[in-house]
């Protein structure tokens, strides 16, 4: 049993289930992000932990205590929303104390609280101001401490960094992550976004209509995704997928694939269980930087295969250089050194990681396990 218990919940509207059979244990402390596309159910689910949602189904359970008719007033929870819900006609310093006044916390301990997250955020110098007059930042600083000064049992975070720039976005996860290692608070947060989903949890739910697709670190997620849509979700950019078959060569699994001239090349499998799969085809994933240039090879790994292709277009990154090549009739991206030789129109010689590679039964689309 988890300090959050979800288990076996659905939702439905009407006829229609949105949710199915979600099941998941969340530990204390834990920081768990929900991600996947719109209109995947990781919203609702969220909005069923906080009790804005009905459950129609299950049970969600915090500490042993089961949550279900339980008001939101009632549960011990505190929620971040994309909006930032601040009040314009308060100052900082009400807005984020308001929750506190509202439960009948003294003044003197409202505003101890308040100057701690404050000073925990660095807003102190905007504690009298109005939030018509904070950046975007700032307000969700504030949103933030709104929800920090109340120390409540779970953190919920409802995508809110989607309204920030793209810089602003990075240095707001940057402090999210600091305050979860320093406070060791149990948070679920929602997001579309799949680097805020691999650098700010410990552990990842992928969703996707309805279901959960994948639970696990993000390792697990990331290198071993369960199906095709996790890999080719998970990933920026996304994994590799193409079409190939499987041929045994001296008793060893080998792929089969065509190269742009449609010249047939072979990549030894590092999984041996694929000999099952002699002369049957397969989905074969492969992430960018999988496939390099040989200098940028990674020399730990034991199963380095060389493959000779003509470079179709360069995408140069600053750090890195983005190839794209034709494989087994795919758009195949491979990621190189800033320096690497690359040239449009011309033959190069690439260096693939297939301990890296994951197999994937076309019938299911599931990974097939080594």
């Amino acid at each position: 049993m988890g300090f959050l218990d979800i288990s076996n919940v659905t939702k439905s509207y009407g006829s229609v289930e949105v949710l199915h059979r979600v099941d998941i244990a969340v530990e204390e402390g834990e920081f768990l992000v929900l991600v996947g596309p719109s209109g995947c159910g990781k919203s609702t689910l969220l909005n069923m932990i906080a009790g804005l949602e009905g459950i129609t189904s299950g049970e969600i359970a915090i500490q042993g205590r089961a949550m279900n008719g339980v008001h939101p007033s009632r549960r011990n929870i505190a929620m971040v929303f994309q909006s930032y819900a601040l009040y314009p006609n308060m100052t900082v310093g009400q807005n984020i104390t308001f929750g506190l006044e509202m439960h009948g916390t003294p003044k003197p301990e409202r505003e101890a609280a308040m100057k701690r997250v404050a000073a925990m955020l660095q807003i102190d110098q905007l504690l009298d101001r109005k939030p018509g007059q904070l950046s975007g930042g700032q307000r969700q600083r504030v949103a933030m401490g709104r929800a920090l000064v109340r120390n409540p049992d779970v953190f919920l975070f409802d995508e809110p960094l989607s309204n920030l720039d793209a810089k602003l976005r990075v240095d707001m996860r940057t402090e999210i992550k600091k305050l979860h290692q320093s406070l060791r608070t149990t948070i679920v947060y929602v997001t579309h976004d799949q680097i805020e989903a691999m650098t700010l949890s410990t552990r990842i739910a992928v969703m996707n209509k309805g279901y959960v697709q994948q639970l696990g670190t993000p390792k697990e997620i990331y290198d071993t995704p369960a199906n095709i849509f996790v890999a080719t979700f998970m990933g920026s950019p996304a994994m590799n997928i193409l079409p190939t078959r499987v041929v045994l060569r001296d008793g060893v699994p080998h792929a089969q694939v065509s190269d742009a001239a449609g010249n047939v090349q072979y990549l030894r499998f590092s999984q041996q269980n694929l000999a099952a799969w002699d002369g049957r085809e397969i989905l074969l994933g492969i992430r960018p930087e999988a496939i390099t240039d040989p200098e940028g090879a990674d020399r730990k790994s034991a199963n380095i295969q060389m493959l000779t292709n003509l470079v179709g277009v360069t995408e140069p990154a600053g750090s890195d250089t983005f190839v794209t090549m034709t494989l087994a009739g795919c758009d195949v991206i491979g990621r190189m050194r800033a320096d690497a030789a690359v040239l449009p129109g011309a033959s190069f010689e690439y260096a693939i990681n297939m301990e890296k590679a994951v197999a994937f039964d076309p019938a299911t689309e599931e990974r097939i396990a080594p």
